[in-house]
């Protein structure tokens, strides 16, 4: 069980430090104190006054940052309020939080950033003992994230924003050239997800043998990669630096590869879902696994994980979506598209991807910290002396059983649900900015 407060003066002993910014993988002893990383020695002295916290068995990790997910507030407050929305955040590990527009209202005005930072900073001081995550709101690139007329760029660029993003393909290619073009002095990243809708129709899972075998309506790979390649041929001629959100394809993993060797100024993700599941295991029609973009066919998953084993894909996104019970207990095509993942996905992660994979733990952390942290332009999380206090401490022992009641999330849309688990992240410390 994550721990409800934090202590300013803590030795962690003989914990095994993961740090893909310095390539770090040994146990150590870590001295924190005054919200900071005061020492690491394969043994330290216990300082007076430190509370001793046994780390053997366990991992420290530099804080995880989640490059886009969905809050429920404002608007859908029953779905996930901002302080379940950080709660949940907390207790997977994760210090920064990306939030996508796509709220009632859309986050399209400065007003409206600075109400959502000044909400989170409301909760961390009604909570002065706990560790919340900071915010990083994702500011709309058109109003109301219909896709239709640009925002005032220039003034949401500066308010504390991740950058733009509108959360929803844009299907108009000539706004999506503007934006770049009016975007490119701002120096913010601009997220687009490359997405077809004629294409994509009413498909809900990725076209193939497994669409025909269960009778679903397929998506083709065409609805992601003919927008990619236009993308991309815009970034050509504009220049402007694009974050690639919702890579799903295999065809798309090879696309961007390519535009990296032209050296185009690409970045790009992947949601952690895509990772773990592909259009084979929809074979129960489990309606917490309709996501947006759909699931990919086995070739697809495969390429998407070693996509982001070599660098092509910079990250992975939790793409954290919340839905009650009731909209997610309908028939698989009739549901709406996304699951939770903040509290899972780092231990669901690190057992198949480490423990029963060929992942190398940098290479998980790389992908949830460091890749993420980067492509913001910020600097990343990390496990140094003289550094914040930006980490989170893993259990990979602790078994548990994923439950509304054990969720901090107020909405429990996931596949894992009524399952045990192995892992948890014990305590998170998010060092005051």
């Amino acid at each position: 069980m994550i721990r409800e407060t934090d202590t300013n003066n803590q030795l962690i002993q003989q914990v095994r430090v993961v740090d893909g910014l310095t390539g770090t993988d040994q146990i150590m002893d870590v001295q924190v104190q005054g919200g900071a990383i005061q020492a690491m020695a394969p043994c330290l002295e216990v300082a007076d006054g430190s509370e001793m916290i046994d780390g053997r068995g366990q991992i420290l990790i530099p804080g995880l940052v989640d490059l886009y997910s969905q809050s429920g507030e404002p608007g859908h407050e029953p779905l996930e309020t901002l302080e379940s929305l950080l709660q949940a955040g907390r207790a997977g590990g994760f210090t920064r939080l990306g939030i996508l527009p796509t709220t009632s209202p859309a986050v399209d005005h400065l007003a409206l950033v600075e109400q959502l930072l000044q909400r989170r900073q409301a909760i961390a001081q009604s909570q002065p003992t706990t560790s919340l995550p900071h915010l990083c709101p994702w500011a709309a690139l058109t109003l109301g994230t219909h896709g239709q007329q640009m925002t005032e760029l220039a003034e949401l660029a500066t308010g504390a924003i991740a950058g733009f993003a509108d959360g929803r393909p844009l299907q108009n290619p000539m706004l999506v050239q503007r934006l770049l073009e009016y975007g490119a002095p701002l120096a913010k990243p601009i997220a687009l997800w490359p997405c077809d809708r004629a294409l994509q129709a009413t498909g809900v899972i990725r076209e193939g043998p497994f669409s025909l075998v269960y009778g679903l309506p397929g998506d083709p790979a065409s609805s992601e990669t003919a927008a990619l390649a236009a993308l991309l041929e815009t970034v050509a001629q504009v220049g402007t630096p694009v974050h690639i959100m919702r890579v799903s394809t295999a065809r798309g993993v090879e696309l961007i590869q390519a535009a990296k060797d032209r050296g185009l100024p690409v970045t790009a993700s992947t949601p952690w879902m895509h990772l773990l599941f592909n259009s084979q295991d929809l074979h129960s029609y489990d309606p917490n696994l309709r996501l947006n973009p759909p699931l990919g066919n086995p070739p697809d998953q495969a390429a998407l994980l070693a996509g982001v084993q070599a660098g092509i894909l910079d990250a992975i996104a939790i793409d954290h979506t919340p839905h009650s019970y009731e909209e997610k207990t309908v028939g698989f095509p009739s549901a709406p598209p996304g699951a939770i993942g903040l509290e899972l996905a780092w231990a669901i992660l690190w057992e198949r991807l480490v423990i029963q994979g060929d992942w190398s733990p940098l290479t998980l952390v790389q992908a949830l910290s460091t890749g993420p942290a980067t492509i913001w332009g910020q600097s990343p999380p990390t496990l140094q002396v003289q550094q914040p206090t930006e980490m989170a401490l893993f259990d990979p022992n602790i078994q548990w059983t994923v439950t509304p009641e054990t969720l901090k999330s107020l909405s429990a849309n996931t596949p894992w649900l009524g399952q045990t688990i192995p892992g948890r992240v014990v305590q998170t410390w998010v060092a005051a900015p």
